[in-house]
């Protein structure tokens, strides 16, 4: 691969900080630019590099980190100042820049679409951080144009950051995230939009179920409105399907609620492949999901609770894969939800019960 010393990041939001915050680490050269000049002055006080002055000599590799629409006007830009030598983008859609990009006459051989799939529900410099990407997809679609050169200079940028490349075409991959990132988006809106209305007995009801199933509505709507409209069909498409299976849960439940029982088993038919859509998402390290069960156990609402179960765990010799907090509303404590191997768990209880900790 190769070696990467200096990059320009095009977009001081989120993932373009992440991005330089993580090469940063690496002693890599960042220039910093954004149309929003607090953008860049925060991101430089976060230490994610200095602010790029046009002209000077080209980087390897400038990251455009803007929403999809204006990717390959920012391309072209930077192509006739001969900023880099090489260009990538991070959209979380790939077709539609690609297609502007020979529309508008850029590049193509120095140009090569990328996507980080990490982010937060947060947005700006302020969010970023340098381990957002570590073991996540990166996502890259080299056309027939793209030239070995810029290939291997994003693999190096994908490698200093620790993320797991994934080469895919780029229709491939629109198709792709509007399964598992476009349209969830879209779905978890539209149960969190019956929240903007809900009465608040039903909101003083609320537990961790509508919390898992609504936090990724959180994110910003206008840069979501970006996203979408870049991949319209695909999303539609996959929005149409789960309207389609919706409105048949909602005919059986309508149906059961006039004592029809047998209506009931198209909603469990649904539910089952809920089920079984969920165990094909992959694990934490790719392939198949493994099966961990939870470890209970009550903390208090006070610094460094967090801090001693993990210390427990450390002692214990039992590795915590996945945690989870619900508070208990009008207490100062709440429930830690440690998820582990199976055989991790009695052991786990154990000691935490050993340590004065309460596990039901």
């Amino acid at each position: 691969m190769s070696a990467v010393e200096s990059v320009l990041i095009v977009g001081t939001g989120l993932i373009g900080t992440s991005v330089a915050l993580a090469l940063r680490e690496h002693d890599v050269a960042v220039h910093l630019a954004d149309r929003d000049p607090g953008a860049v002055r925060l991101a430089r006080e976060l230490g994610a590099g200095v602010e790029w002055v046009p002209g000077g000599p080209a980087v390897d590799l400038a990251v455009i980190a803007v929403p999809p629409q204006y990717v390959a006007g920012e391309l072209l830009a930077l192509q006739r100042q001969g900023a880099a030598r090489h260009y990538t983008d991070v959209a979380s859609v790939k077709a539609l820049p690609l297609a502007e990009a020979v529309r508008l006459g850029c590049d193509t051989a120095s140009y090569i679409a990328g996507h980080p799939l990490a982010g937060r529900e947060r947005s700006g410099p302020a969010a970023a951080r340098a381990d957002l990407f570590l073991g996540r997809p990166w996502a890259y679609c080299p056309t027939a144009a793209t030239s070995p050169e810029a290939v291997e200079t994003l693999l190096g940028v994908i490698k200093l950051c620790g993320g797991e490349a994934v080469r895919v075409d780029a229709e491939e991959h629109d198709r792709a995230v509007a399964v598992v990132s476009h349209a969830p988006h879209v779905t978890a809106s539209a149960v969190a939009a019956r929240l903007a209305e809900a009465p608040e007995t039903a909101l003083g009801l609320a537990g961790q179920g509508v919390r898992d199933v609504t936090r990724i509505a959180a994110g910003d709507p206008a840069l979501w409105t970006g996203i979408l409209s870049g991949n319209a069909l695909p999303v539609a498409e996959v929005l149409e399907a789960v309207a389609a299976d919706l409105n048949a849960a909602a005919a059986a439940l309508r149906e059961a609620a006039s004592s029809r029982d047998e209506a009931m088993a198209r909603v469990t038919e649904l539910l089952r492949r809920g089920v079984a859509g969920t165990g094909r998402i992959p694990g934490k390290h790719g392939g198949p999901a493994k099966t961990y069960v939870t470890v209970q156990v009550l903390v208090g609402d006070r610094p460094g609770e967090l801090a001693r179960l993990f210390q427990v765990a450390e002692e214990a010799g039992v590795n915590i894969e996945d945690v989870r907090l619900e508070h208990a509303r009008g207490l100062p404590l709440g429930a830690a939800e440690l998820f582990v191997h199976p055989q991790a768990a009695e052991p786990l209880a154990e000691a935490l019960r050993a340590h004065g900790w309460h596990v039901p």
